[in-house]
This record gives structure tokens, C-alpha cells and sequence, in this order.
């Protein structure tokens, strides 16, 4: 310290002071400016990506709201659809059930009426065979009973007796 102070020159110190002083007014006059609007640009650079930023978020949230939106449309949709499939398999269901006891039916009273059918024809054929059998019988039965004169005759008296003129 003792060597800077005897080798200290006041002459030196002004000179120094004054470049100093000449630097630094250069340095307001021309950096000073450019400096400054170059880190404003940077600042409002910087605020500009933060407000950006802060514009996608609230649009992703949009989105994603929009995007659960959406996916609740489906999924009530889906829902609907399938609600709606459920209902017109039931339908279908009862409507095959219909349409099966409705033929079912058919079927039944078809058959029904083929066995009256049949019946009516059996009995017809049967009061035609017992017809048959009877005058059979009964020709037998008067070949027999009139074989003989006699008996003829009282057949005869025997009818008339039970015929009654009118």
C-alpha cells in the first residue's frame, strides 16, 4: 500500500477520471440504448411465450373439457344405441313368439278340423257299412222268415195289423 501511494500521480488520476467519464457517456450514448430496447425486446419476448403459454394451457383445457364433452356424447349415445338394440331384439322376440303361437294355431285348428274331417268321414263310412250290413242281415233274416208260405202270410196279416190308415 505504502509503494501505491508513493507512485500515486494526480495528473495520471484526472486523466484516468476523464477517459472514465468520456467512456461512459459513450456507452450511454450509443450501448446504452441498444442494450436497453435489446433487453426489452428479450423481456417482452419472454412475456409474450409466457402469454402464449398461458393461452395454450386455457385452450387445452378447453379441449379437454370439449374432449370429456365429447366423450360423454358418446358414451350416452352408445348407451341409446344400445338401449334402442335391446328394445328391438325384445321386439323381434315377441314378435316371433307371435308369429309362432299365431302358426301354432293354424296348425292346431288345421289339424282339428282334418281329424272332424276324418271323424265324420269314418262314422258316414261306418253307418254306410252297418246300412249295408244291416239290409244284409235283414234279407237273410226275410229270405229265411219267408221261405215258408205260412209264415208269409202272417207277416202279412201281422203288418197290416200294425199299419194304421190314416
Amino acid at each position: 500500500m505504502d509503494q501505491l501511494l508513493n507512485d500515486f500521480s494526480p495528473g495520471l488520476f484526472i486523466m484516468q477520471t476523464v477517459i472514465l467519464i468520456v467512456l461512459i457517456f459513450l456507452m450511454v450514448k450509443f450501448a446504452w440504448k441498444p442494450i436497453l430496447n435489446s433487453l426489452n425486446e428479450r423481456e417482452e419476448g419472454i412475456q409474450g411465450a409466457l402469454d402464449a403459454a398461458e393461452k395454450a394451457k386455457l385452450e387445452m383445457q378447453n379441449l379437454q373439457a370439449d374432449n370429456e364433452k365429447l366423450l360423454q356424447e358418446a358414451r350416452s349415445e352408445r348407451e341409446a344405441m344400445l338401449k334402442d338394440a335391446r328394445e328391438i331384439k325384445a321386439k323381434m322376440i315377441a314378435d316371433a313368439k307371435e308369429e309362432a303361437k299365431t302358426e301354432a294355431d293354424k296348425m292346431v285348428a288345421h289339424a282339428q278340423a282334418a281329424i272332424e274331417s276324418e271323424k265324420k268321414a269314418a262314422i258316414s263310412e261306418l253307418k254306410q257299412q252297418v246300412a249295408s250290413l244291416s239290409l244284409e242281415i235283414a234279407e237273410k233274416v226275410v229270405k229265411h222268415e219267408l221261405s215258408d208260405k205260412e209264415k208269409q202270410l202272417q207277416l202279412v196279416d201281422q203288418m197290416l195289423g200294425d199299419a194304421k190308415l190314416n
